[in-house]
């Protein structure tokens, strides 16, 4: 994923599912001079935790 799309996911008022590892997570956040995203696992919202945006995959629906 780039910073664009990731910033557009963000701002979105649809679901679009995202996933970091295998794992559902929410943009909660998009820096883009590191281009690295703040994400939350959307099972466990406490657990968050930054990540580059290239890491970051959109599930098809």
């Amino acid at each position: 994923m780039n910073v664009t799309r990731a910033q557009a996911i963000m701002k979105s008022d649809d679901h679009i599912k995202v996933e970091y590892e295998g794992q559902a997570v929410w943009i909660d956040a998009v820096d883009e001079k590191t281009s690295t995203a703040r994400v939350h696992d959307e099972k466990n919202p406490a657990h968050s935790q930054t990540v580059y945006v290239s890491q970051l995959m959109e599930v098809s629906q």
